[in-house]
């Protein structure tokens, strides 16, 4: 293992994966540069456990060669040899090699966007639409029961703006999947009666 660095400065993701990072945060180089990630909020925590449960649970059910992965490594296309960005989940529909560290050809990574983060979460939701393996981008909010969505076209291209949803009922063509937006946010504050 590289030794930690007193100064952060710029690292080839190759370098990054051998880094010896400082404990107590999850780091990922943007543009080379090592940045820590906070901890994850409380609401975020059910939020992130819940959409995994529930689309884990859809999968196992409907799409058993596909799994949902918590807070895994992707590596866009895009300057990829210096990016690694950290999805807080990503659903994959090939086997997780023995040893890697970054997971390969995510089909649906997503983000949950805490109010205090939009640049940091976009500019990761931007970085996925690189990644060709990826069909859909989800976007949820914690400060009120809506998600934005990014859907690849036929032709390969994507929305300028996501598809924002705050209607009742979400759809994820990427794997056949349909809940009530309620059903993502149970246990939090926002799915509680008024």
């Amino acid at each position: 293992m590289v030794a930690a660095r007193k100064t952060l400065e710029f690292m080839a993701l190759a370098e990054f994966l051998a880094w010896d990072a400082p404990g107590g945060a999850t780091w990922q180089p943007i543009e080379g540069i090592p940045q820590a990630m906070a901890p994850a909020s409380g609401i975020h925590a059910v939020i992130q456990n819940e959409v995994g449960r529930v689309i884990g649970n859809h999968l196992a059910e409907n799409r058993p060669g596909c799994r949902v992965l918590a807070n895994p490594g992707v590596v866009p296309r895009v300057q990829s040899e210096h990016n690694f960005r950290i999805p807080n989940i990503a659903v994959i529909c090939v086997p997780v090699s023995r040893n890697a560290i970054e997971i390969a050809d995510p089909i649906l990574p997503i983000e949950i966007l805490l109010p205090g983060d939009p640049v940091e979460t976009w500019t990761n939701v931007w970085a996925y639409t690189n990644m060709p393996s990826a069909q859909e981008v989800l976007v949820i909010r914690t400060a009120s029961i809506a998600v934005q969505r990014l859907r690849r076209a036929a032709d390969g291209s994507w929305p300028e703006i996501p598809l924002p949803i705050d209607a009742d009922d979400m759809t994820l063509e990427s794997i056949g999947f349909r809940c009530k937006l309620p059903a993502l946010c149970v246990g939090t504050w926002l799915a509680e009666p008024a």
